[in-house]
């Protein structure tokens, strides 16, 4: 990953990187990958019909966690109050996402993975969120 050389060489960086904030973007960007394949997986599964749910909750957070991402990325001006929307935001769509697809994680490994992810980036972005304004102008 770049994020942290991108947001070393930013201009506008006073100070030492938030490291959570870090944490959240890169953890942001796994999941949304992890989730885009959950959903490719469960398309090819043989009870498709049975996954629909997981499907559109797979494709619901791979959406809000890239917009996190990016919104979390952007060093120039400030935005506090969208960036802690977004990652509240984001730990909320994890945590659907990680309930459904716990549901289908015995049957399928490709939804126990995406569970993992959204659990990380559950808890990245929840970090994230605590610190928003105390280190960032």
């Amino acid at each position: 990953m770049h994020a942290e050389a991108m947001i070393r060489t930013h201009p506008a960086l006073n100070g030492p990187i938030d490291t959570s904030l870090l944490r959240a973007i890169e953890e942001c960007l796994d999941c949304a990958q992890t989730c885009t394949s959950c959903a490719d997986a469960c398309l090819g599964e043989a009870q498709v019909a049975d996954l629909r749910q997981c499907i559109r909750l797979n494709l619901d957070c791979t959406d809000i966690c890239a917009a996190t991402a990016a919104i979390a990325s952007r060093y120039t001006g400030s935005n506090d109050d969208v960036l802690k929307a977004a990652l509240l935001a984001c730990r909320d769509a994890c945590q659907a996402c990680r309930a459904e697809c716990e549901r289908h994680a015995s049957m399928h490994e490709h939804c126990r993975v995406c569970a993992e992810a959204c659990q990380q980036c559950e808890d990245a972005c929840v970090d994230a969120a605590g610190g928003i304004g105390l280190s960032r102008q």
